[in-house]
């Protein structure tokens, strides 16, 4: 038998694609990111998941950083921002802030090193910045102090996340952790007596406790600290 070829089919009969716009781009991206990790959200892979080819996204997405700044913009979203209306110490609540704003990035792991250089500037980050300084603010911090605080805060946040995910990433991590362990350890008075006076004490503490710790410590530097002019 003669394989029939089959019948040419308008393009009235196929179903259109939906237009693209910014937020369907970001709301696919962030599907990707979850289902194959940031490292695959490429504007080449992102083009295949959308059907379209990579030079149409560059009408709304000018390249892969400004695409995951715009996806880390999107999940900081997440961040709880309540303890700006809590009660308690703004210390505390502070600190709170800035906790949520680093579960987000452990949440999503090769997000926390793309925050290290990724600059949003959506309504979410807004937000973000603003908490801090309103806490900053009601803790009596001069401005120019909260100025330059805010930064090393978030800093602070996402290196903490970003070694984090690191970590999480190196198989041979815990053997590393291990090996500086007994190195601290097997120090003596005689060679290293600071280091022996505070032994097991240098890694004490669980991730949590010396996180909370640091953004207490950073805190109160940025409230102490003057700014200096030339």
């Amino acid at each position: 038998m003669t394989p029939t070829t089959p019948a040419p089919r308008s393009r009235r009969e196929r179903p259109s694609k939906p237009a693209l716009t910014h937020d369907g781009i970001i709301a696919t991206a962030v599907g990707l990111m979850r289902a194959e990790g940031l490292q695959r959200v490429t504007m080449r892979r992102l083009a295949q998941e959308l059907d379209t080819g990579p030079a149409s996204l560059y009408v709304y997405v000018a390249n892969t950083a400004e695409l995951h700044a715009a996806i880390l913009e999107e999940l900081l979203g997440a961040v709880d921002l309540n303890p700006l209306a809590g009660e308690g110490d703004w210390r505390d609540r502070l600190a709170g802030v800035l906790t949520s704003y680093t579960d987000v990035l452990f949440a999503h792991p090769s997000l926390g090193r793309a925050a290290l250089t990724a600059r949003p500037c959506g309504p979410n980050y807004l937000s973000l910045v603003e908490a801090i300084l309103a806490l900053l603010h009601e803790g009596g911090v001069p401005d120019a102090q909260a100025a330059w605080g805010v930064d090393v805060l978030l800093q602070v946040a996402t290196a903490t996340a970003a070694e984090q995910a690191t970590r999480d990433r190196d198989a041979s991590a815990e053997a590393e952790h291990n090996a500086l362990a007994s190195a601290l350890h097997g120090v003596t008075a005689d060679t290293h007596p600071r280091i022996a006076a505070l032994g097991g004490d240098l890694m004490s503490g669980s991730p949590e406790q010396r996180l909370a710790w640091i953004f207490r410590a950073v805190i109160n530097g940025t409230s102490v600290t003057p700014r200096t002019t030339p």
